[in-house]
């Protein structure tokens, strides 16, 4: 996963009280959703609360995540108990040596993300899995709410399965809330693609594990980021760090450190994952605090 050193923080400059805020979300499975909630839970009780930012952006595990953030309907502290919760409903999956092999071939065959994104898609319309309906009603179950955030601006990612594009969906997309974020989750390989529209749907991480890049005009930028590696023509979370401080923001990249690591196991769609995630990353959260405080407007 990430070298031993990507759980340190990458900040730029001193923060103004009229800063623009968004707090990144990436991707990362059950044991990223985990890590994500026990990281926010554990830098709010240190005084250090991105949550409130202008914009959320969430790819697959991360759009999750935002979703029950901007809902108002729990608490921090509540969506962390909810992590240590017997994980009810989430079937186990996993990625087999074969689907491993097929991204790894993409990487290396494809010009760009599109060109990458379009073989994902092949592999996912290709793969028997379980039906799409069953799906969706994991995802029924898992978000607090089906209605898109009126107070925030919630961007949630996905990927075209046919072409490769890259598709940004939020609250004026006309994509229900559920199905965004039904898409942003829908690993090739694993899960089936997700229908919107007529057209079939795959996870935003193919694109990027962060997709930081839609945080691009404003003034602070928390990412948290359970994957933050990239390759060929997916940039890492350090390439989309690099980008957003050339263009002027100021930048905090949490990442996962070595317990955290340890806690994600080899799988990260393995629901048992999810709780002892969800610990690591509140124990985490210690070390970023100071940092995201610094760059925090007021």
């Amino acid at each position: 996963m990430a070298d031993t050193d990507a759980h340190k923080d990458v900040v730029r400059d001193e923060p103004t009280k009229s800063r623009r805020t968004a707090l990144v979300l990436g991707g990362g499975g059950l044991a990223g959703i985990g890590w994500e909630v026990g990281i926010l839970h554990g830098l709010a009780e240190a005084g250090a609360d991105p949550t409130g930012a202008d914009l959320i952006v969430g790819t697959s595990a991360g759009s999750v995540v935002g979703a029950q953030l901007t809902s108002g309907l729990l608490t921090l502290p509540e969506l962390y108990e909810r992590q240590l919760a017997d994980p009810e409903g989430e079937v186990p999956a996993g990625m087999g040596p074969t689907v491993l092999a097929r991204y790894l071939w993409g990487v290396l065959r494809s010009r760009d993300a599109e060109a990458y994104g379009a073989r994902m898609g092949r592999l996912a319309l290709s793969t028997r899995t379980e039906p799409e309906e069953v799906r969706r009603a994991v995802f029924a179950a898992r978000l607090l709410t089906h209605d898109w955030p009126r107070a925030r601006r919630l961007v949630v990612t996905a990927v075209d399965a046919l072409t490769g594009e890259f598709r940004a969906f939020d609250e004026e997309s006309g994509v229900p809330l559920l199905d965004a974020v039904g898409a942003s989750c829908a690993v090739p390989g694993v899960w089936p693609p997700v229908t919107i529209g007529g057209r079939r749907f795959i996870d935003g991480g193919v694109r990027s594990s962060t997709n930081a890049d839609l945080a691009v005009g404003y003034d602070t930028v928390v990412i948290v980021a359970p994957i933050s590696v990239g390759g060929g023509p997916v940039p890492s979370a350090r390439v989309q760090v690099a980008r957003l401080t050339a263009a002027g923001a100021h930048v905090v990249l949490i990442t996962p450190d070595r317990a955290a690591r340890r806690a994600f196991g080899r799988n990260v769609l393995d629901p048992s994952r999810r709780a002892p995630s969800a610990r690591a990353g509140r124990a985490q959260a210690v070390a970023h605090a100071q940092a995201v405080r610094a760059v925090l407007p007021g």
